[in-house]
């Protein structure tokens, strides 16, 4: 869990490093674009708001990983309360697709800046339908699991990988419900910077949920249990 928050706090540092806190909006009224002679900006509202969202959400993910671990290590590392949940391997897929909508909102992010709105259109749209399919991926994982017999309540293992799951589905919702407000101010062909905002803000928050759900993929994979043996046989 202290490793993961301090990723995440070295992360979020040097995310607002970058937006040089330091200016003084104070001395700038009045004034377009970088202040002369000291190259500080202001920073908008929105990122700042992101900023804190994703420090808080990164918080949660720590707090409910480390959960699971110290639930794993309470049972003998290898959860025995209840039957070990398989990893699906339609969850490679949804990785993918989770990997593509990342990556096709960093290429509109670059588009954006450079003005080229029919390939912001395009990425944007590939990154909404990619997002939703990781989605739709998701559900056919808990239903493909409930039709084997791996309930909710079945397990903790179980319990922990829809909580998971659940919750990180939830943020890219929330994520997708963004992505398409933004869809629809770049839809009339101007790049305007309120919209060159929200594709920035958009790229961000699809990252950070990118890489939350590859640890989360680590875990439920069982990745995390392996490790945890092999760190147990080298102490032992």
């Amino acid at each position: 869990m202290l490793l993961f928050l301090a990723v995440v706090a070295a992360i979020s540092g040097w995310w607002l490093s970058q937006q040089r806190l330091t200016s003084k909006p104070w001395l700038e009224e009045g004034v377009q674009g970088d202040f002369p002679g000291t190259g500080a900006s202001s920073l908008p509202a929105a990122k700042l708001g992101l900023g804190v969202f994703l420090a808080v959400v990164g918080s949660l993910f720590a707090l409910l990983i480390s959960a699971y671990l110290m639930r794993v290590s309470t049972t003998s590392l290898n959860i025995l309360d209840g039957p070990k949940l398989p990893g699906p391997r339609l969850l490679w897929f949804n990785t993918g697709m989770l990997v593509l909508s990342s990556v096709a909102l960093q290429w509109a992010w670059l588009q954006a800046r450079r003005r080229q709105m029919d390939g912001v259109r395009v990425n944007l749209l590939v990154a909404a339908v990619s997002a939703l399919a990781f989605v739709a991926g998701q559900l056919l994982v808990w239903r493909q699991l409930t039709q084997s017999g791996y309930f909710l309540t079945s397990s903790p293992a179980n319990s922990f990988f829809y909580l998971l799951t659940g919750v990180h589905g939830l943020h890219v919702l929330g994520g997708l419900a963004a992505l398409g407000r933004t869809i629809a101010r770049a839809w009339p062909g101007v790049a305007t910077e309120p919209m060159r905002l929200g594709v920035e803000l958009c790229a961000i928050y699809w990252h950070f949920l990118l890489l939350i759900w590859l640890v989360v993929f680590s875990l439920v994979m069982g990745w995390a249990d392996d490790f945890a043996d092999i760190c147990r046989a080298l102490i032992t």
